[in-house]
Parts: C-alpha cells; structure tokens; sequence
C-alpha cells in the first residue's frame, strides 16, 4: 500500500502544496483552503471506506472547519491534533509578493543579490545556509497541519490502537472562530463514537522568546488575552468655546497612561510572566473635520492571562479607571477654578452592562435591541468596531449619564490553559527531550506558549463563573460572537505544543528550519503518540 506523505521528500511537496493555497484571512482563499484539504485527506484508503468520518463544519463567513478520524476498533483513547490554516497578509513581501505562497521559488529567489542584501543579517545568513525555507505559512502554521496528515496517514496504514482526530480551523489570526465552532464538533464526536480525550495536541512553531533566541521550545500550555476597551463621552462644544465642553481625548489620556505598561496586569506562574499590557487602538468618532470639539473616544487595551478571570480583569479595570477618573477630575477642577468656570460635571465610571440595564429602563427593551441591531448589521465593521459603536449608540440616548467612561469587553478573549502539572505531559516533555538528544538537539520545556493559539478552546477550567463577567460586558456577545464556555469545560484532557522550529512569524522574512520540519518532528511526534498507545495496546492484546 503506497503513501502518500511517507517520506521527507513527500511531506516537503505536501508543506508546498498546503502553503501554495493562499489562505490569508478573510479572503475566498481562506473559505476554499478547507474542501481543498478535505479533498486531499479523501484520496487515503482509510478515508475512502470511511468518508463519514471526514467533515466541514461551518465557522461563518463562508468559512469551515475540517474534522478527520481515525477510529480503531477496540479503542476509545483518542488524541485531538489541531492546527490552523489561515494565514497574515502578504504585502510586506513587496515585489516578491507573488511568491509569497511558493516557498521553492521564494527561497531561490531570494538568493539573488539584489534581494539578498535587503535581508536582515540573521535572515541572509539563514537563507545562505541552505538549511530554510521561506514563504508565508511555511512556520505559521501549515507545517503543523502537514505533520498531522503525515501522522493520520501512517496511523491508518498501520492500524495503531488509539484514535486521532485531526482538526484543522480558519481565522486563528483574528477571533479563532474556526477553533470556537470545532469545540462544539469535539463533544459531537465524543459523544457520537465514545472517545475519551487523551490529550489535545497543537503543533504551532517554536516561537523565539527574543530576536536573538535560537533554542527550540515545547509548551505545557498557552498565554490567555483579552481586550477591555473603553468609550469615553465628554461634551461637544465650538473650539472657541473650550471650557463650555469637554474633550473625549482629554478624558481618554488619563485611562491611556495609566493602562499601557501597567504592571498591577502582569501575572507571574511557574516562573514566567506575561507581557505588559499596551493599547491596541485610540481614537475618537468625528466622522469628518470640524471645529466642534471630539466628545467621543474610544480605546482598545491589550491584556494577557495567566491564572486571572475575564471577572478578576474586568475588577482591576474598573480600579484603574476609577483612579485615572479621579485624577482627571481633580485635574479639571483645577482648570476650571483657574479659568473661573463652573465646568461640565465629574466624569463617571460606567460598565457596560451598567450602561445597558439604564438604557432598557429609558428606552425599553424593544427599541434598544433595535440599536444594537442597526450597528450589529454594518458589513463594514469588525466585532471590536461593532462593540464600541453599540455603546456610543446607546450613550447617545442616554446622555444625563455624561461625562463618563464605559468600559467593556472587546472580542477576541482567550482564556489561558496549563497542563504542566499533568503527569502524561510531564512524561512526554522528557520523551521529547530524549529524542531531541538522538538529533544532535536540545528542546526546552515553556509553560505558557507566547504565541496565542487555539488551545485556549479547551480544557476551560472556572470555578468561579468569571467568564459571565465576559458574557454580560461584551455588546456582541449572541449576536456576531460568543465562545461555547460550557462545550469547552467538556474537553477534559491536557493540551501540550510540540512543532517544527523557525524564525520570524509575521514577518517576510518567515522561513522554516528543514532538518527540524522534515526529518526530527515526523520521528519526533510519532514516537510521542506511540508512547501513549501502550495501554490500548495491552487492551487490545488481553
């Protein structure tokens, strides 16, 4: 029975094939790359007396999903494999765009000199070595996906006692909505064939902690994020008018320097920490130029995860608020005693659901519902522009409340997962060491993978219900965008990264370590799964 992706040379042309297929974000590329490779993981043998076990699940806008089991007979331990196949844009590639998606051509062409010597040094001396592969996708993640189809392949030729489910999504760069509508496919799957989850397996890159870093990492589990925002409404008034208003960007400054770079958001477990956080996005809501001052702002503010809530975030939010509101108040009634003005009021520090419960007792219920869905229909609106709007929609109405800050949720959250307490991966981060070793390589253990990935989707542990702090602040939420918290606490297993090694996702320069991709991972994963085949094995054989 031949194979089709056996050999390094065969999974080399399977990497050029999944890169070829642009599937940048948001465009057609990105709806038609999951029948493509639907269609490819239906030429296996397996799959062709099995094609029910091959689905496309929607994940919107034209969007899907790919599913692909392998169920052995006697087994029910099953390993989850997931990767992502949408990809960042290409224009930094400049004249070499066309070969964004031809990693071949790309990496021999940029060996001409006139391309070469615009390469960062590290770059250029990467790409001399002949030991790269460059292109967008090649590490970021399709690799990933193409050990997957390696890995299914060979486990049903040689019919291994245990279950892979190999899952690949869209728009992991953007809201993971790929990823979110895979989880309730998961307890599906479950539910339907009785698997027991094992281990949720992602084979993102090895991402390098500094420009400089060149070791190769396995990760325990992936950084959490989440995006408080804020709307902040002063009082319009004509420029020649100053003090008889007040400006959005005035209020807004005084929340900005207190958010970006605050360490109180900074969590620290099993020694490592996450990033300040900074802001993602400022500015206010004028439409066009006037000489009416801007009384309306908004901000995005980036915060990363560890062990803390969507609740416990959104406490330490409003205390950092309610401290840069007090400051800006004391810092106006200075200005307004100076300048002998009465002023406009003390700005207020509002949630969103705070600002909603008021709203649907002036309103009504009917005729807010009505506001949210004249925003939620706007085609050209992401869900972060969509979510600020509804409450600059509804402050509209309910200006008594003014001056204030509103503060919210903006999608997209991921919640963090740890699993380095887990035993089965404690046991399979010192096999990946050992094999590392049999290549001449080292690998180190990461506790929170830095790249952001899809295995925040499972495995959700809360207690505490913190997550409805997300759900109730978030002006999208049921309409364009919600996260299935409770399919999520059913996918009980540890999640664990092992992938390929590379350099600068992201970036032009994004290229691919050959020997790491081709020759160690495919021996290096295999062995892995293998080692969790013993008990099935015995319970097969009994």
């Amino acid at each position: 029975m031949g194979r089709k992706w056996g050999t390094s040379e065969q999974l080399r042309a399977l990497l050029c094939d999944l890169v070829s297929w642009d599937s940048r974000t948001l465009t057609e590329g990105e709806c038609a790359f999951a029948p493509k490779v639907t269609e490819k993981l239906g030429e296996l043998d397996y799959f062709k007396e099995h094609p029910d076990r091959l689905g496309l699940h929607d994940a919107g806008l034209g969007r899907q999903t790919v599913t692909a089991l392998y169920k052995h007979p006697d087994a029910t331990e099953t390993i989850v494999l997931i990767s992502h196949f949408d990809t960042v844009w290409t224009e930094e590639y400049g004249v070499l765009e066309p070969l964004a998606f031809r990693p071949e051509e790309l990496t021999k062409k940029l060996m001409e000199e006139k391309y070469k010597k615009d390469l960062p040094e590290d770059a250029r001396i990467d790409l001399e070595s002949g030991k790269y592969l460059f292109g967008r996708g090649t590490m970021d993640m399709k690799m990933g996906l193409a050990l997957h189809m390696q890995l299914i392949e060979k486990a049903s030729i040689e019919k291994w006692p245990i279950n892979l489910v190999l899952t690949t999504v869209p728009d992991e760069e953007v809201n993971s909505a790929g990823m979110r509508a895979a989880v309730i496919e998961l307890v599906r799957l479950r539910d339907e064939y009785g698997l027991k989850y094992k281990l949720f397996f992602n084979s993102e890159p090895s991402f390098s902690k500094n420009p400089t870093d060149i070791d190769e990492y396995i990760y325990s589990g992936t950084i959490g994020k989440i995006m408080p925002a804020a709307l902040f409404y002063g009082k319009e008034t004509h420029v020649g008018e100053p003090l008889k208003g007040m400006t959005a960007n005035y209020i807004a400054s005084f929340l900005t320097q207190r958010m970006e770079w605050n360490e109180q958001f900074r969590e620290t477990a099993l020694g490592e920490s996450t990033p300040l956080p900074v802001s993602l996005q400022q500015k206010d809501l004028k439409l066009q130029y006037s000489t009416q001052t801007p009384y309306r702002a908004v901000a995005l503010y980036n915060v990363f995860l560890m062990k803390r809530t969507a609740a416990e975030v959104m406490d330490l939010f409003e205390q950092v608020a309610k401290e840069a509101m007090d400051a800006c108040n004391e810092s106006y009634r200075q200005i307004c005693e100076r300048e002998q003005v009465n002023g406009v009021g003390q700005v207020k520090v509002l949630r969103y659901e705070q600002l909603l419960a008021h709203a649907i007792e002036k309103l009504g219920a009917e005729d807010v519902e009505r506001i949210k869905k004249e925003v939620v229909k706007n085609p050209h609106w992401d869900d972060r522009e969509k979510s600020l709007r509804i409450v600059d929609s509804l402050m509209i109405q309910c200006q008594e409340l003014t001056p204030a800050i509103v503060l919210l949720y903006a999608p997209p959250y991921y919640p963090a997962i740890n699993s380095s307490n887990n035993q089965l991966v404690q046991d399979s981060i010192e096999l990946m060491k050992k094999m590392a070793k049999t290549f001449d390589n080292t690998v180190k253990q990461v506790h929170y993978f830095n790249g952001i990935c899809d295995l925040s989707y499972v495995n959700y542990e809360d207690d505490s219900n913190g997550w409805a702090a997300f759900e109730s602040n978030t002006p999208v939420w049921g309409d364009t965008y919600s996260i299935p918290f409770k399919e999520m606490s059913e996918l009980r297993a540890p999640v664990l990264n092992v992938g390929p090694f590379g350099k600068d996702p992201h970036q032009r320069t994004e290229r691919l370590h050959i020997d790491s991709a081709f020759i160690e991972m495919p021996v290096m994963i295999e062995e892995l799964i293998k080692s969790m085949m013993v008990n099935e094995i015995k319970v097969t054989m009994e």
